[in-house]
Parts: structure tokens; sequence; C-alpha cells
């Protein structure tokens, strides 16, 4: 019998200072059996960052052809596809066949490992690539409860994060830009 994904509900005031982009947003989320809270807090946060109209959580680890998030158009056309974790080159250069815009968001203890040795093939890609700091999203991670209230203030390449349990700030950096 397979495991069923655990479902979380998050209720998120979002203020993106850097973008000027203020919303109220409501995610459903499942979090696939494999997937650690981390990576799953590590895939808000980048929705966060990259929120707008149409951008959609997709079926993630359940679905090889898929990102972790993406915008779709009227006409099934990918113009954003967004990636969490440390994807094969292989994967992102199929991405940017694909999508108008990749992004990569990386957050693992290996991220820099993993981008030292994709560096020479990612730079010949159009893809951004982001990295969160581990021990951040950790922390993140730590104040996760199945249906929550989160006030996420993104400011100077970094997000306060604020729930009922607590608070953290998550500063990322930019590896590669396009």
């Amino acid at each position: 019998m397979a495991l069923k994904p655990t479902i979380y509900k998050f209720r998120i005031a979002l203020s993106d200072m850097d973008r000027d982009y203020y919303d109220s947003l409501n995610l459903t989320v499942a979090q696939h059996p494999s997937e650690t809270l981390e990576r799953m807090m590590a895939r808000i946060l980048a929705y966060c960052l990259n929120a707008q109209l149409d951008l959609a959580l997709t079926k993630g680890l359940s679905t090889a052809d898929e990102p972790d998030i993406w915008v779709r158009t009227p006409d099934e056309q990918t113009s954003l596809w967004i990636e969490i974790g440390e994807p094969d080159p292989e994967r992102i250069k199929k991405a940017t066949r694909l999508a108008d815009e990749v992004k990569v968001y990386s957050f693992n203890t290996k991220s820099s490992v993993w981008y030292q040795q994709a560096k020479s093939k990612l730079e010949q890609l159009n893809v951004q690539v982001y990295q969160f700091d581990w021990s951040h999203i950790t922390d993140l991670a730590s104040l996760v409860d199945r249906t929550m209230d989160l006030s996420v203030t993104i400011a100077d390449q970094s997000a306060y994060i604020a729930t009922a349990k607590g608070e953290c700030q998550i500063p990322w950096e930019e590896l590669q830009r396009r």
C-alpha cells in the first residue's frame, strides 16, 4: 500500500518590498511521503519569492516531467519553471527549452558542492540559481504546523517570516543570474 501525502494549509500575508508586490495567499500543499519538511518549506519560500498571477505548485516529486512550481499560459506554454533542490544540469537544460524563464532554489547542506560541480554546465544555460542556507531552512521547518498563518516580508535578499510558534529570517545568495 502506497503512502499518502500529508496535507498542509498555509495562509500567507505576503509583503515583497523588492518588487512592490503585496498579496494574501491561501496554499494547500501536499507533502510527498519522501519529501522533508525543509524541502517543502523551501518550496513555499520560492513560491512567495515569485508570487504572481497564475503561479502554481505542481505535483512535484510525484511527476518527473514537471517542475516544483510553474506559471502556465492559457495556451499551455510554460513561462516560468522553478526547481527546488539540486537538479541534474540535464534537467535544467530541458527546462530551458520548455520555459521562457528557469529558476533553481537550492537549500541542502551540499548545495555549494552541487553548484561547484554543475557550474560549468549551468553557466551555459539561461537559468537563475539561488541558494538558501540550510540552517535557516531548518529554523523555518521547526515552525511548521499542519494549518498555519504566516507573515512573510521580503526585502534585500532576505525573507522575514513570523508564525504563531516564532519567527525566523532566511537570507539567500544569488549564485547565477541569466
